[in-house]
């Protein structure tokens, strides 16, 4: 038997496409803003943010590190992105409301 694949975060390309479009800039201009031109080719924006492709370890921390807030909103299915963008460093998240 195979192993399982791993579980996906339902919600990420959502959200990455959410903290995009919270600092107004286009597909090119977060692989600037991010610091990611030599890790990714361009159109991988697109792929993360309609989830066909998942963003490596590195490029989710420089996600986080430019809304300041922790990884683990962007990971946590069960949290949500805070209201305001860039957040106060590393805000608490708010829990989804069921």
């Amino acid at each position: 038997m195979g192993a399982k694949p791993r579980r996906r975060p339902r919600r990420l390309a959502a959200k990455l496409r959410q903290i995009r479009e919270a600092f107004g800039l286009s597909q090119s201009e977060v692989v600037k803003r991010l610091d990611i031109g030599d890790m990714i080719a361009l159109s991988q924006i697109s792929e993360f943010e309609t989830g066909k492709r998942e963003p490596s370890l590195i490029v989710l921390l420089r996600y986080a590190r430019l809304a300041r807030i922790c990884v683990e909103v962007l990971i946590d299915d069960e949290l949500d992105l805070p209201n305001k963008l860039p957040s106060a460093k590393h805000e608490g998240a708010r829990r989804r409301q069921r």
